[in-house]
């Protein structure tokens, strides 16, 4: 099947340019259904894909380490199975205009045709996992992990840093985008119009919606969560971007070998089916506001790479399925790549 005049390479085209969009057909595994697509609508998995490739784009520019795999990948004539992004959100009523927690992902999500997969208590974190799967590919199309911290269970102090930080949450889903997708939820596919001026909106949900942080607020937020103070300066981007690969820890031993920070341990699901190490979080510089009303950098942990095998459940029906599974000890592991950049 052809690709090279596919819908999805069309709309992104439109987009991000053909030079962009042809490095991401090259970088990364797309179904040869989804690659081939010759429209003339966008599906819901064309766009869910696109939005995707959007994401994991804007992940290697803010992750050194990740855009050095990535060329690594290429340049070994192989390529990136991106399996899912993981993103943080906060439960807490009156975030300026964006929705409380996860809604304010799932509500862009489920139009696409994802679905929730799964939960994950990550009570050492006081936090919730959940994983939703895009329901026409599930095992082709990345998954998004969303994280929800709970503030009621902090103390005072830090859940008014919380609503200080938060309160000024501006919502990125215009009216405009809420109606297409609307038309997408109904009919389940766009126009390539349609989709050109939606793809960026959504891609803008993933990322910081509030004003700079005050540091005395990142300062009292960090002392009880890291996850919540990484939120304060990053936001809904994408906290990862994951490579699935047949063996992760002969590809830890590889990146070890090649001077890549790898994270020390590889972490095994209690099925033993899933297993996940990452390299450390990239360091970037961030603006904080001061008493004074100005603003001074700092150093802080951003975004981080991660790599996965999934082995297959056991089979039913005749039917063999790989474990799209997560594990909340591994979650909980890999979430400290951002807590210190050490695990």
């Amino acid at each position: 099947m052809s690709t090279g005049t596919s819908v999805l390479r069309k709309t992104l085209d439109q987009i991000i340019g053909t030079e962009r969009t042809e490095h991401l057909f090259k970088l990364l595994v797309i179904h040869p259904e989804i690659a081939a697509d010759p429209g003339p609508q966008v599906s819901r998995a064309v766009l869910a894909q696109a939005l995707n490739m959007l994401l994991f784009e804007d992940l290697l520019r803010r992750v050194p380490t990740a855009k050095t795999y990535a060329d690594y990948t290429l340049n070994k004539g192989r390529q990136i199975l991106h399996d899912h992004g993981a993103v943080r959100t906060v439960a807490l009523e009156g975030m300026g205009g964006l929705p409380a927690g996860q809604e304010a992902i799932t509500r862009i999500l489920r139009p696409l045709g994802y679905a929730l997969n799964g939960v994950y208590p990550l009570e050492r974190l006081k936090m919730t996992g959940r994983s939703h799967a895009q329901a026409d590919y599930p095992e082709e199309i990345a998954q998004f992990f969303l994280s929800e911290l709970h503030p009621e269970r902090f103390s005072p102090e830090f859940q008014a840093a919380v609503q200080r930080v938060a309160a000024t949450s501006k919502d990125p889903v215009t009216p405009q985008a809420t109606s297409l997708l609307d038309k997408l939820e109904s009919a389940g596919s766009l126009s390539v119009e349609e989709s050109v001026t939606l793809l960026p909106i959504l891609a803008s949900v993933f990322e910081r919606q509030h004003t700079e942080p005050a540091l005395a607020d990142y300062e009292i937020l960090l002392a009880e969560s890291p996850e919540m103070a990484w939120i304060s300066t990053e936001g809904n981007a994408f906290n990862h971007a994951t490579d699935r690969v047949p063996d992760v820890d002969q590809l830890a031993e590889e990146q070890k070998a090649l001077g890549q920070p790898m994270k020390a341990a590889v972490e095994t699901s209690q099925s033993g089916r899933v297993r996940q190490t990452a390299f450390l979080a990239a360091k970037v510089q961030r603006k904080f506001r001061t008493p004074e009303g100005a603003l001074i950098p700092k150093e802080v942990n951003g975004s981080f790479y991660e790599f996965i095998t999934r082995l297959p459940l056991p089979e039913e029906d005749g039917k063999q399925k790989l474990d799209l599974g997560f594990d909340s000890s591994n979650a909980q592991a890999i979430f400290k790549m951002t807590a210190t950049g050490k695990a």
